[in-house]
């Protein structure tokens, strides 16, 4: 309570349990779209510890089915930020044993489902997770704690690991990733020593930690040095979430956010909220930086909060743009998933932000298609 915008709740979202996928995955298709991400919620495969629900399953079954029916291959997400009751219970990301425990349901959900897919995210933004949750205490369950964060990101690289080794036991020709949040950093004042120190710092420790101990498995962040041997090569393309580019000042009144103030400069092109800046050149550097890793690359996610879709027709068009060009200068793009296809209830922030091509209106489930959703179509076909 009092820690979601305006008190809003997810109800039902976009009610795809209740069927309505089905016309969502309709219009996708005929949008051109040839494939589609979506998530498999933990809490509805196992409800309890060790105790499986099949029939859960079997409406993942035909979600899947009809994706593929539609001419959409499915990229799954096997953990998008939410756990079961049961797992917070326990201790949430923060016990070791959450390791195990998600091993033993990515088991059950690959081995249910792995004629249907064969891509896997494993975890969604395992550094915003982590941060958000324990750091600045925005999502659940709104701790403060510098080290419980980087032992929540330990957690999730050890939980990543195990599931990548027992997928690829499963499934041998899976393809199997980690959805990475890369948030552009740019010094405010480039001529001051402090900003670049600051803006340095968060971009090593947010977009760094995770691909480099999944890489090279270790990473050192603020005096500290994390050893992940076990993580070591354990992705197969390197998932690419990316939205803006913020730029920081180093604050001596802000000793909570580590001395950091960001911010977007005067006379940025601005989302409805102001929440993301359109930085395509930022998009440009980030999928440069991820094809340093060596892997094909699936943009994950890209997009745009923008209930009058003003700014989004040329965020698309400036941001795909970019992707063009580097398609054809030879870095390893695979594929693209724009966020999203219908407005979805975004955490902390309930429904004040609105990223779909199409609109949702919350009181009847209806769906507005936005004028992007045609220029996003032109783009696909």
């Amino acid at each position: 309570p009092g820690r979601i915008l305006q008190g809003h709740r997810s109800g039902k979202a976009c009610d795809w349990w209740g069927g309505r996928w089905q016309e969502d995955l309709d219009r996708a298709a005929q949008a051109g779209q040839n494939t589609h991400r979506l998530s498999i919620e933990w809490s509805r495969i196992e409800p309890n510890p060790a105790v499986w629900d099949d029939s859960a399953v079997d409406v993942y079954r035909h979600i899947l089915r009809g994706a593929i029916e539609r001419g959409l291959t499915p990229m799954v997400t096997l953990h998008h930020f939410t756990s079961p009751r049961w797992i917070a219970e326990q201790g949430g990301w923060t016990n070791p044993d959450v390791v195990a425990r998600f091993e033993r349901y990515v088991r059950k959900v690959v081995g249910s489902l792995q004629d249907l897919v064969d891509s896997w995210v494993t975890i969604n933004e395992p550094n915003v997770y982590a941060f958000s949750g324990y750091f600045t205490g925005m999502f659940p369950p709104g701790e403060r704690s510098l080290g419980r964060a980087f032992a929540v990101l330990e957690n999730m690289i050890a939980a990543h690991s195990a599931a990548y080794r027992a997928i690829h036991e499963l499934q041998p020709k899976a393809r199997v990733g980690v959805a990475h949040h890369y948030r552009g950093v740019m010094p405010l004042h480039p001529s001051q020593p402090l900003d670049r120190l600051m803006a340095g710092l968060r971009f090593s420790v947010l977009n760094e930690f995770v691909p480099e101990a999944l890489h090279r498995g270790i990473f050192r962040a603020l005096g500290r040095t994390f050893r992940t041997p076990g993580a070591r090569h354990t992705q197969d393309f390197f998932g690419l979430n990316y939205y803006t580019v913020e730029h920081l000042a180093f604050d001596l009144r802000r000793p909570l956010s580590l001395f950091m103030r960001d911010l977007y400069p005067p006379g940025s092109d601005l989302s409805g909220t102001g929440f993301i800046a359109n930085e395509p050149d930022g998009f440009a550097r980030a999928m440069r930086w991820a094809a340093a890793y060596g892997l094909p690359i699936f943009i994950t996610e890209n997009g745009v909060e923008d209930a009058a879709d003003v700014m989004r027709p040329r965020y698309l068009a400036l941001h795909l743009h970019r992707l063009w060009h580097l398609v054809n200068t030879g870095v390893p793009l695979r594929g693209y998933y724009h966020w999203c296809l219908v407005d979805n209830f975004e955490w902390e922030r309930g429904w004040t932000q609105r990223f779909g091509l199409w609109e949702l209106v919350l009181e009847t489930q209806e769906r507005r298609k936005r004028r992007s959703a045609d220029f996003y179509a032109e783009i696909c076909r």
